[in-house]
């Protein structure tokens, strides 16, 4: 049963959200600033920088679903997940701030960067997936899951922000010293306490309803029926379905962020003014995302909801791109060509959101059709599942973007006003054809999700329903699971 029963309330919003603040930092400086620092910056070829990233993303498919699976099976006085999220924040916050200091002489190798990344990927999904893992079991309720993932991802997006501000502003405030790495090195240690502080206060908060010691305590461990158990979740007919549409759609956003600094430089021509309003455009969005997300659920269902979101969100993203192509945009660098692209980023990147939470909250479902079938509930291995289709789309698309850079033979360093306009227009071309492709494959998979609302409150009443007409335990039953001998006449 869930830890609460009707409407949520605002406080526990609030303490959960919070926890998706360290998810935010992550996200943002993989997206917007890893793949340029180490190309631009410390002199990595983005073909390098692209395969560790992709090696990673390996070593991850490994051991992530091994860290749901375990945070399914903690068994503390604390519940399954606040230990999880009292101790991993610390070692994840100084690998962070490794990774934009790099604790090696010389321009990083291959092997290196594999390091950093591994480490901070690892770690962040020892923290990320118990937090997101707490969704369904704080309520079953279809709305009040939406929700929690709307909090979830505002606090997320407010704490990528957060950086992306104090990026612009403080530790890279001009297009100069976004090619040097002093700034880098602040921005890593300031990340790092924010995460730490983040993910560590949403377990306090949360600690008085969560921490109950689990029902019932799980088998010993065994790494192939572990690997076992993981193969038959990610089996499951839903999952299947969610993890083609959510690739796509993340693989879509993490070439969207990582390339963002690429075409804002030198497609765009923004000057430090723009820069600096550019976290601003990407708020509003956020916001939009958080007012309208909830009424379009209610509406159209989950599914519907991302796959338009997908649709509208590459017609908006193009639109831009085509009429500059066609030379029917304002002369960029302008004030009119940055306020009108300002427009439909919002509108964009608002879509965009909408897929990527809808898909998200999609997964809560999963859970209990494969508990409806197996008898197991297993939130932690579905999360690390939706974990690891996240960081597989983040990794794929900056793989995707260094290769669409690496083509463009763009020099490390190279100034805003140095990039010849058949290199802008090549960058434009093959950043279009990849955003069609990955949002067209997203709004297609993502729109046959078999689990509509309906379904989800039929499975839900029968479960309790169940519940009800279960037999009494006998209670030498429950003394035989404790003391097998219990039936035994002993003289």
């Amino acid at each position: 049963m869930p830890f609460t029963t009707g409407p949520l309330s605002q406080r526990l919003k609030l303490s959960h959200g919070f926890g998706a603040v360290a998810f935010g930092v992550k996200d943002g400086g993989f997206s917007f600033f890893l793949l340029p620092f180490y190309n631009l910056v410390l002199g990595v070829e983005a073909s390098v920088v692209g395969a560790a990233l992709a090696t990673a993303l390996v070593i991850d498919a490994f051991v992530d679903p091994l860290i749901g699976h375990l945070s399914d099976r903690t068994y503390t006085k604390w519940g399954r997940r606040l230990p999880w999220l009292y101790f991993a924040p610390i070692p994840l916050a100084l690998m962070w701030a490794l990774l934009w200091s790099p604790p090696f002489t010389g321009t990083p190798s291959y092997w290196e960067i594999l390091a950093l990344a591994v480490g901070v990927r690892l770690l962040l999904s020892a923290c990320e997936v118990p937090s997101i893992s707490l969704v369904p079991e704080i309520t079953d309720d279809y709305d009040e899951r939406t929700t929690l993932f709307r909090y979830r991802f505002l606090s997320g997006w407010l704490g990528g922000l957060l950086m992306m501000v104090l990026t612009f502003t403080v530790f890279l405030p001009t297009p100069e010293s976004q090619l040097r790495p002093e700034g880098y090195a602040q921005y890593g240690l300031f990340g790092a306490f924010l995460i730490a502080f983040a993910v560590i206060g949403s377990a306090v908060l949360q600690h008085r309803l969560v921490a109950h010691r689990p029902a019932e305590r799980p088998p010993p461990f065994s790494l192939r029926n572990a690997f076992s158990e993981i193969f038959d979740a990610f089996s499951e007919k839903a999952f299947v379905i969610y993890a083609l549409g959510g690739l796509a759609a993340y693989v879509l956003q993490g070439m969207t962020f990582s390339i963002t600094q690429y075409v804002n430089l030198y497609v765009w021509q923004f000057s430090e003014l723009a820069f600096k309003l550019f976290p601003a455009a990407l708020f509003v969005s956020v916001v939009l995302m958080f007012v309208i997300v909830g009424p379009l659920h209610r509406a159209l269902g989950k599914p519907k909801a991302a796959a338009y979101g997908a649709v509208a969100g590459l017609v908006f993203f193009a639109i831009p791109y085509l009429l500059l192509l066609a030379g029917l945009w304002p002369q960029t660098g302008g004030t009119a060509s940055t306020a009108l692209y300002y427009v439909f980023l919002v509108l964009g990147n608002t879509s965009s959101v909408v897929a990527s939470i809808s898909a998200t909250s999609m997964v809560a479902e999963i859970v209990e059709s494969f508990e409806e079938r197996t008898g197991r509930r297993a939130e932690g291995t579905f999360y690390s599942g939706n974990w690891l289709v996240q960081k597989c789309a983040t990794g794929g698309g900056i793989l995707l973007t260094s290769l669409i850079i690496q083509s463009l033979s763009l020099t490390p360093g190279t100034p805003q006003d140095a990039v010849a306009g058949g290199t802008v227009s090549r960058l434009v071309l093959l950043y279009l054809l990849a955003t069609t492709v990955l949002a067209l494959a997203a709004a297609f998979w993502l729109a046959r999700f078999p689990i509509s609302r309906e379904d989800h409150e039929a499975r839900v009443a029968r479960r309790e329903a169940n519940i009800k007409h279960a037999p009494e335990p006998d209670p030498l039953d429950e003394v035989s699971r404790i003391d097998p001998d219990a039936h035994s006449i002993k003289y």
